[in-house]
């Protein structure tokens, strides 16, 4: 018996799932929406055959917005993934999603919701947990996030500090409109639009969170590998919109290295930056050497 209306955006409201087939097409387009042409992608690779990039899936979660409590000003705050086994081409997959938490945080309200993926015999591939941010008793018209917000002194964030035992090679990348278009469409959003994204409250295209997050698999995966497919674990928080057309660099460093079975786990600070030093996103990140 639910004692919530049916519209309601509660703590355990399940939102189903679906059965996809990990196609090489599906590879591809995901490989040059996020531009990241790795070999172990379309051949040969340390599990045997064609792997899909760790994050293929992620949009998954905003394949129903029905979990939005609104859409002007809404922004994507936080993301989290463990990863437990690699997704092969070829494979099947089943989703599901929830919401795990719902609450207020500074003037806005944040909900939670937790995508489950599983192989064709239950094995769970991997979870990713979602933070959508939306604006609480605030005006549904106007600027809510100017350009020179991100510049102003209280959003510096200090990333790369102290003990370091090895710097990660960063990735580079010019979000460009055709890469939101890709990534982000095909329909006109906030995400690949100018006009759309007026209208909610952005004076420019908001380059999805998501995509970003992308980047940050790709450096981690050609930096670990194996190890990053199988217990890779991430929590990035969004701290600065990434504008279409701006170029960003993901950056890691390892700070510890803890044991871990027979292995050890590297403890990992990552963050995302524009060339003017601004943070897109900072957070942990490990994976298992």
């Amino acid at each position: 018996m639910n004692w919530m209306s049916e519209d309601e955006v509660y703590v355990g409201r399940d939102f189903g799932g679906r059965e996809v087939e990990i196609t090489p097409d599906l590879v591809e387009y995901f490989a040059q929406a996020v531009e990241d042409r790795n070999p172990w992608y379309f051949g040969s690779s340390p599990f045997g055959g064609p792997v899909a990039p760790a994050f293929l899936l992620c949009q998954e979660v905003y394949l129903s917005l029905g979990w939005y409590l609104s859409v002007f000003g809404n922004l994507h705050a936080k993301q989290e993934w463990e990863l437990f086994h690699p997704i092969m081409v070829g494979d099947h997959v089943s989703t599901r999603s929830l919401i795990v938490d719902r609450y207020a945080k500074r003037e806005r309200e944040q909900v939670v919701k937790e995508v489950s993926y599983r192989g064709a015999d239950g094995r769970l591939l991997a979870r990713s947990r979602t933070y959508q941010s939306f604006l609480m008793g605030q005006p549904t018209e106007g600027i809510v996030v100017d350009k020179a917000q991100a510049k102003a002194s209280a959003r510096k964030f200090e990333v790369g500090a102290g003990s370091i035992i090895e710097e990660i090679p960063g990735v580079t990348k010019e979000v460009t409109l055709e890469m939101c278009q890709r990534f982000s469409g095909p329909a006109k959003n906030y995400h690949n639009d100018r006009e759309e994204a007026r209208k909610l409250g952005f004076p420019d295209i908001v380059v999805q969170g998501m995509l970003s997050t992308c980047f940050v698999s790709e450096m981690l995966t050609q930096r670990f590998g194996l190890g990053w497919y199988v217990g890779g674990r991430t929590t990035l928080n969004l701290v600065n919109i990434l504008w279409g057309g701006e170029t960003v660099t993901s950056r890691g460093v390892i700070k510890e290295m803890t044991p871990e079975g027979s292995h050890q786990r590297a403890q990992c600070e990552v963050w995302c930056e524009k060339p003017d030093g601004t943070i897109t996103i900072v957070g942990t990140a490990s994976a298992v050497v």
